[in-house]
This record gives structure tokens, C-alpha cells and sequence, in this order.
């Protein structure tokens, strides 16, 4: 069952991440499905986080996205070379967001494989958001595109994670937010090969 636009606008990213673990990722791009099952995210705050891109309010052309209604795609790209993927939370104007990190590829995966010029599946086919993004053909131009449609969307397919199954730990590469750098808002599934290596 594809995840409604409602899944999305609840007020508590945190809670929606660690939900979202156990839920399936899919896109159509030139008419070929690939996706997976979600193993890894990281929440984002707009309130009382300094990771979050919308943390004072900031408004620029790059965050523009994140005060809409929840359930649309935020991509942008780090180091001039990757594009991150998160879905954007929360209703207008209050603006969170989850960012998938990890994936366990299950649709697609001869399309993947190309797409990141490897040979053989290995982890870093999807374990990681920079890699997950090329494997399943997000890019810049998907950004502010809803998460309900036919190019890029979510799926409930009954997966129930236990509390016991899940780690959560201070989220990546955020050494400049502070105190909240350690906030435990980064989800994974204990023992799940396909999460990002980073510790």
C-alpha cells in the first residue's frame, strides 16, 4: 500500500523516521522500477535542532521546499557530487524532514547496479544516502516532487519493526550543530548489512 500524503504531515519527524524503517522506497524513472526496503533515516527538526536546514527559519531558494506540506522530496547535493534524499514532515510552514540513509535493495537491482557502474551487489550499492540516491536515479531535478505519485513513492508492505530491532544513535556529519549533534534521531535496523558504514 503506497503511504498517503498523511503519513507525512504528522508534527514528529522523529516518531516518522523511525517509522519509515521497514517501509519500501521506489522509483520510475524512464519507465524502470527499482527500489528497497528502508533500514536507515535521520530526523530533522525545525524547532530546537541546529542540524535542520530550516533551523531559525531560514528561507533560501534550497530550503524553499521544506515549508510545504509534508511529502515531498527535499534533494539538494554535498561535496559537489552526491544528492542526499529526504522527504520533507510536518504541514506548511513548519518545516522537518527525514533523510534516508540506508536501503536493502530488492526491486531493480541489474538498473542499480549501472546506475553506480558496479559489477556485483555489494553494500555500497545502497548503504549509504549518497549511494542509495544514484542507485534508484534521484537527482536534483526530482526535488519538491511528492512522494505519493508515480515517479517516487513509499509503500507500507506490512513490515512491523520492534522497538528491540531498531538503534538509535547521534546522527552523521553534523559536527557544527552543537549540543544537538547528539540527539539520537539517526534509525537503523540492528544487524542490517545494507545500513550506511558511517559510526
Amino acid at each position: 500500500m503506497k503511504l498517503p500524503a498523511e503519513f507525512y504531515r504528522r508534527p514528529d519527524p522523529v516518531l516518522i523516521a523511525r517509522e519509515m524503517l521497514g517501509k519500501y522506497v521506489f522509483t520510475r524513472i524512464n519507465g524502470v522500477l527499482t527500489g528497497g526496503r528502508i533500514v536507515e533515516t535521520e530526523a530533522y527538526a525545525h524547532i530546537n535542532d541546529q542540524a535542520c536546514h530550516s533551523h531559525l527559519g531560514r528561507y533560501t531558494a534550497r530550503t524553499r521546499v521544506m515549508y510545504e506540506p509534508g511529502g515531498v522530496a527535499y534533494t539538494y547535493l554535498i561535496y559537489g557530487r552526491y544528492v542526499l534524499f529526504n522527504i520533507i514532515t510536518n504541514e506548511a510552514g513548519k518545516a522537518d524532514a527525514v533523510l534516508i540513509r540506508g536501503l536493502e535493495p530488492t526491486e531493480g537491482i541489474p538498473e542499480m547496479l549501472l546506475r553506480r557502474g558496479m559489477t556485483e551487489v555489494r553494500r555500497n550499492l545502497t548503504g549509504g544516502p549518497g549511494l542509495l540516491t544514484q542507485a534508484l536515479g534521484l537527482t536534483t531535478a526530482h526535488y519538491g516532487l511528492p512522494v505519493t505519485g508515480d515517479v517516487v513513492w513509499l509503500e507500507d508492505r506490512g513490515d512491523v519493526v520492534p522497538e528491540d530491532h531498531i538503534t538509535a544513535s547521534p546522527r552523521v556529519g553534523i559536527d557544527y550543530a552543537g549540543e544537538d549533534a547528539a540527539l539520537p534521531w539517526r534509525f537503523r535496523l540492528k544487524g542490517n548489512p545494507w545500513t550506511s558504514p558511517a559510526r
